[in-house]
């Protein structure tokens, strides 16, 4: 059995709620993560840019550049077209 990597965060509303880090994937030495929440039924999944702070400290950050968001985008695809799919 896989073991799966389960990031919890904080919402708005101070509620915790669970992630599950699908894919990492690194463009020119940058790592991104991508996130799905753990009910299957769901079906949304986000993507984050991982920096490092002067304490080097991984912390998540919003895409904000559509250019950078759809090459993650791009790889990721490629990603699951080369593994025969994320369910298998």
């Amino acid at each position: 059995m896989e073991d799966k990597n389960i990031l919890k965060f904080k919402d708005e509303d101070g509620n915790v709620v669970e992630l599950e880090a699908v894919a990492e994937i690194y463009l020119e030495k940058q790592k991104y993560l991508i996130l799905a929440p753990l009910e299957e039924e769901a079906g949304d999944e986000y993507v984050y840019r991982v920096d490092v702070d002067k304490e080097g400290n991984e912390e998540l950050n919003a895409i904000e550049k559509d250019e950078e968001f759809m090459r993650v985008k791009k790889e990721y695809k490629n990603l699951l077209y080369s593994e025969g799919g994320k369910d298998e």
